[in-house]
């Protein structure tokens, strides 16, 4: 990996961690760069197979589908997953599974990140708060910029790093790995996404019998091998009927 490639990646990283303010935002920053998907697409740009990226980015998306942070509870840190897994992923030729079994304990290093960061800028909120009670209204207003300071720093420099000076190395660790153990993690990996998609289901599903939905679509995809458009205006559908039955029973 190039010079540029890292700075870029780590660039992108910065831009779409969690208290970023560019890119309009957590929308565009942390809620659009900052997903795997998008962030595979992004990285394998820079690094020269798009599809690769997006593969290994999708499969990291699966994982964390069901991942929700309200207010400041983040079980997962999908950033340093995305911009340390799957660069890495890609320059040593690893798989997937490879790629969702070590953005485990990335997405993990990102959360005592996140916190670390949240707890040194409440002195920003304090001196904002100062600023705002002195009248100095222009200066407060620069405060959020400069809190960025101690964000870009456990964002960008670890990314760069990771990826510029570790993608010598991770291709040289992961032909150490033993045969048996390499097999686990290639397991694991094809386990976790199963993980993501059943705390999507535990918190999209309000009754038991709406899991005969998801059986069927799964039935549909895997053993019938139905297109996914096709399965998909199915599924809107029947959605749409299952709402029209429901609204009817509560009107009555």
């Amino acid at each position: 990996m190039t010079l540029i490639q890292a700075l870029l990646i780590a660039l992108f990283g910065y831009l779409g961690s969690i208290y970023g303010t560019f890119f309009f935002g957590t929308v565009g920053g942390w809620n659009m760069i900052g997903r795997p998907i998008v962030a595979g697409a992004i990285i394998g740009l820079i690094l020269g197979d798009i599809t690769n990226g997006i593969m290994i980015g999708a499969a990291i998306q699966a994982l964390y589908v069901g991942l929700v942070t309200p207010g400041m509870s983040v079980p997962g840190d999908v950033n340093f997953a995305s911009y340390i897994g799957i660069p890495l992923a890609m320059v040593s030729g690893a798989s997937a599974e490879y790629a969702v079994a070590i953005s485990v304990p990335l997405s993990l290093l990102g959360v005592a990140a996140i916190y670390s960061v949240a707890t040194f800028n409440a002195v920003f909120v304090h001196r904002q708060e100062k600023l705002i009670a002195e009248g100095n209204i222009i200066q407060a207003r620069r405060i959020p910029i400069y809190s960025n300071i101690s964000q870009f720093i456990v964002r960008f420099i670890p990314i760069f790093i990771a990826c510029y000076f570790g993608a010598d190395y991770v291709p040289k660790l992961i032909a150490l790995i033993p045969e048996q153990l390499g097999t686990v993690f290639q397991v694991l990996g094809g386990i976790l996404p199963a993980v993501g998609f059943g705390l999507l289901i535990k918190y999209t599903l309000k009754q038991n019998h709406e899991l005969i939905y998801v059986l069927v679509g799964f039935i549909m995809i895997a053993v019938l091998k139905m297109p996914i458009v096709a399965v998909t205006i199915l599924a809107v559908f029947v959605a749409y009927m299952d709402y029209q039955i429901t609204a009817k029973k509560a009107e009555n």
